[in-house]
């Protein structure tokens, strides 16, 4: 089980030349409305390291996508850099990750809390999508009601795999509280080694219809 991988906890994130620990390439993954992407973008802010969103890499902002094989090129241009975060699931590509990073926060939260959670972004602009959602599609609903017995027992088993056969260190939050409270305990935008301040920093795959979400 998940819980035999090594555990990161709220408080000792230490600062080392501008990296929080000794985290280099993480994954953060977690149903939607979890809030992976604010999490994500506290990351990036405390650590300095490169934030790449698979939403942006995955949907052009006319709402169609790229092809797979195009992602996974891309993708796999971003795994074989020495330092990055990535916000997102696409189970099918979840062990291609898994294979290079070095820590996982998965974000395990009650299909209660991320329909809020996606329903609190209706209307709003986020840099981790190409377009403004202006209602809750029922696609998309459906998929998230249905997260946790067709998505989730998948996540958890890639998750188990890469704990029993690397040293992945994986974190998991079950409530907002948990989250709100690392968040808390994560430095803000402190300074490097060479006395220059990390700013806010993202990195989008340049992408160049359809009515709503495709599901890699």
């Amino acid at each position: 089980m998940i819980a035999a991988a090594c555990r990161l906890h709220g408080p000792g994130w230490t600062k080392d030349h501008g990296i929080v620990g000794d985290m280099r390439r993480v994954l953060v993954i977690g149903c939607p409305g979890a809030g992976k992407s604010t999490f994500a973008r506290r990351l990036r802010d405390a650590t300095g390291l490169p934030l790449y969103y698979l939403d942006m890499l995955w949907h052009k902002p006319d709402r169609t996508t790229i092809t797979r094989e195009e992602f996974d090129i891309r993708l796999q241009m971003i795994l074989e850099q020495d330092e990055w975060i990535i916000d997102g699931n696409f189970a099918r590509t979840l062990p291609m990750r898994l294979a290079y990073c070095d820590t996982v926060f998965f974000l395990d939260f009650p299909t209660g809390v991320c329909l809020e959670g996606v329903e609190r972004r209706i209307g709003i602009k986020h840099e981790d999508m190409p377009w403004v959602e202006h209602e809750f599609d029922e696609e998309f609903r459906r998929y998230i009601i249905g997260f946790p017995t067709r998505r989730r027992p998948q996540m958890i088993a890639a998750l188990d795999e890469a704990a029993a056969r690397r040293d992945v260190r994986i974190r998991t939050f079950t409530s907002r509280e948990e989250l709100t409270q690392t968040l808390a305990d994560i430095p803000s935008g402190f300074e490097t080694g060479d006395g220059k301040e990390h700013g806010w920093r993202v990195h989008h795959v340049a992408s160049m219809r359809h009515t709503g979400r495709h599901y890699e």
